[in-house]
């Protein structure tokens, strides 16, 4: 009996032992898989994650390339900004970290939450942008209490500046926050949520080049999140520099000089079509783009009768009024119907089928050949004119003139403008075209549409021997280091359809529209310098033949725009120039002393001087300023 006990004890035993060992084995098992799964199946990401408790990557993003303006003068540069950023996987508890901060900064924790949110699916170890270009006391607040504010941190950044603010505004344009549709586009693989891009004018137009290239750095950080040492670092690269056509006091005068009207200017050099200056008024303050804007101040933009949004230079499409008898006169000479016995008398009147077309001048003209009806701007000459003409064949002129289409200027939404033939009437309106018709578009009204720049070109083309060039922006493109690479070349893009004998009669003409007692464009002499122009008065309601309402009594909003387009010097000329005045109501006294300002600025080195000095020394303005808003307009007045 005691025998088969102990035999039964140790069987007790034994299988105790075993089921332990199996115990044991098991658990070895579960260890050693658990092992091999942490270490070989997530050996990469764990070890991954555990660099990031300790060393990370951080981006740094590259100076965007600055722009300059022909001389060298700097017009765009960048200023450091601090931007506010949270790291969650080190802001723990988060709620706790976000109501410090709240407090010390004195921003709303609903507003700090809100950001949090916006990047939900963002990274735990991505910093999260809480408040862009955060200032001193902000920063010094933070700063005191960072030991407080665990994954709380201040990432300094290059941030767009323009120095003056509205200068060329319309020509360098403006950055914006990238898009999410615009970071599925392969051209912008490089960038991320919250870069900031060129969404308009040159800052678009050469947004490849001035943006560089991102770097980075690797850093040790605490427990924190505090970097406590740089390990490795991999500088940005800067953006190329861009160096305009423009001169910057040819644009700041044009600036002065649109200020409190709505229009624009274009002045051009007619032998390689760089543009010396290219304005549109009302101007805007770039900087709000980049430093952010109020509801309020969108809406002022955009609600803005006078659209400071739109570069009036090229995207405003105007009727060229009398401007376009330059085209008229050329397919007149071209096609024999004006020679030297053409000669017309101007009653004031010219009758057309049942209907009487006035002429601006209600008294007339008297007799006149294609001197005096350019110089004196008479309407009926050239209704007679285009009416010989017909509508398809002065069309075909205005056309290879390069108007009603694009120039081609490398700037975004340029407007073609339009010139009307009897086809595109019976396209749009499904009616045949009417001879009558063709009278408004011989005098430049109906349904023609250019742009200033449009007119530039044209007006460069005439002073140069007949040949349109493309209107260049870029002189020239430099590394940071200052090595040239990409210079603008001239680009012709066409000949104007004219002899020599044309041209010449054309020239004399557009001289004696300046030079002449009578000429409308006599505002814009200069002493010392030839100046040859052409004025326009763009009618925007039309009028009835016995109206005698005064242009007093008109409201403003239907008041003619007025143009003037000019060259100087009139023999190996050095600058075109076009103006439009929105409702200026006419060319000779609202933008010929533009373009007249503009000329003598540009070619009398004395006056250049001057602009230098008032640039280098502002209290030098209000004078200047007063003699020009007195003086200047007595002249006009005097004139008229």
């Amino acid at each position: 009996m005691t025998k088969y006990l102990k035999t039964a004890d140790m069987e007790w035993y034994k299988q105790r032992v075993i089921i332990s060992m199996l115990f044991v084995a098991a658990a070895f098992i579960v260890l050693f898989v658990r092992l091999f799964y942490l270490q070989v199946i997530k050996g990469d990401e764990l070890r991954r994650l555990s660099e990031n408790n300790r060393i990370r990557l951080q981006s740094t993003d590259p100076p965007r390339g600055l722009i300059f303006d022909r001389n060298g003068v700097l017009l765009v540069d960048n200023r450091p900004s601090f931007d506010l950023s949270i790291i969650l996987k080190d802001a723990k508890p988060v709620k706790e970290t976000i109501r410090k901060l709240s407090k010390y900064i004195h921003v709303s924790e609903s507003e700090l939450t809100a950001k949090i949110a916006s990047a939900k699916h963002s990274s735990p170890y991505k910093p999260i942008v809480l408040k862009q270009d955060i200032g001193r006391d902000m920063l010094a607040a933070v700063e005191v209490r960072k030991y407080d504010l665990p994954g709380i941190g201040v990432n300094v950044k290059p941030r767009r500046h323009y120095i003056n603010k509205h200068r060329a505004a319309h020509l360098i344009g403006y950055l914006g926050e990238i898009s999410s549709g615009e970071l599925k586009s392969s051209k912008y693989s490089e960038l991320k949520q919250g870069d900031f891009i060129g969404k308009f004018g040159v800052e678009k137009a050469f947004e490849s080049f001035l943006r560089g290239k991102r770097g980075g750095r690797q850093v040790e950080v605490n427990v924190m999140g505090q970097v406590v040492s740089v390990l490795k670092t991999v500088d940005a690269r800067p953006g190329k520099n861009i160096f305009l056509t423009i001169d910057h006091i040819l644009q700041k005068q044009a600036e002065v000089l649109l200020k409190d009207v709505a229009g624009a200017v274009v002045a051009m050099d007619p032998e390689n079509g760089h543009i010396l200056a290219l304005a549109s008024s009302p101007p805007f303050d770039q900087n709000i783009f980049v430093d952010g804007m109020s509801h309020e101040q969108w809406e002022a933009l955009i609600s803005n009768p006078f659209r400071p949004m739109e570069n009036k230079a090229i995207q405003g499409e105007y009727p060229p009024a009398s401007t376009f008898k330059i085209i008229t006169a050329i397919a007149g000479l071209e096609e024999g119907i004006i020679d030297d016995n053409f000669i017309i008398y101007c009653p004031g009147h010219y009758k057309y089928g049942n209907r009487i077309y006035r002429c601006w001048k209600r008294g007339g003209h008297g007799n006149v050949d294609l001197v005096k009806a350019l110089a004196e701007s008479c309407d009926v000459y050239f209704y007679q004119v285009g009416q010989k003409l017909t509508i398809d064949r002065l069309a075909s002129y205005a056309t290879a003139c390069g108007l009603g289409s694009p120039t081609g200027i490398n700037l975004d939404q340029e407007a073609e403008g339009l010139i009307p033939t009897s086809a595109w009437k019976r396209r749009r309106t499904g009616i045949s075209w009417q001879g009558g018709e063709t009278l408004s578009v011989a005098i430049g009204q109906g349904y023609n549409l250019v742009t200033p720049l449009q007119m530039v070109v044209l007006t460069a083309a005439v002073a140069n021997g007949g040949i349109r060039y493309k209107p260049l922006i870029l002189k020239e493109i430099k590394t940071a280091e200052g090595k040239t690479i990409i210079s603008g070349e001239r680009q012709s893009i066409g000949q104007l359809p004219i002899s020599k004998q044309t041209l010449a009669r054309v020239n004399k003409c557009l001289w004696e529209v300046v030079n002449h007692p009578k000429g409308t464009g006599r505002i814009a002499r200069i002493d010392g310098i030839d100046v040859s122009g052409k004025t326009g008065t763009a009618q925007l309601v039309k009028r009835r033949d016995d109206d005698t309402e005064s242009e007093a009594d008109i409201s403003d909003h239907l008041k003619d725009h007025a143009w003037f387009v000019s060259y100087a010097p009139s023999v190996d000329p050095k600058i075109a120039v076009a103006v439009i005045v929105e409702h200026g109501e006419h060319g000779s006294s609202a933008a010929a002393p533009i373009a007249r300002d503009i000329m003598r600025t540009y070619l009398k080195k004395d006056e250049y001087d001057r602009h230098l000095r008032l640039a280098a020394n502002p209290s030098m303005r209000i004078t200047i300023k007063d003699k020009t808003q007195t003086g200047e307009k007595d002249a006009i007045q005097r004139s008229m």
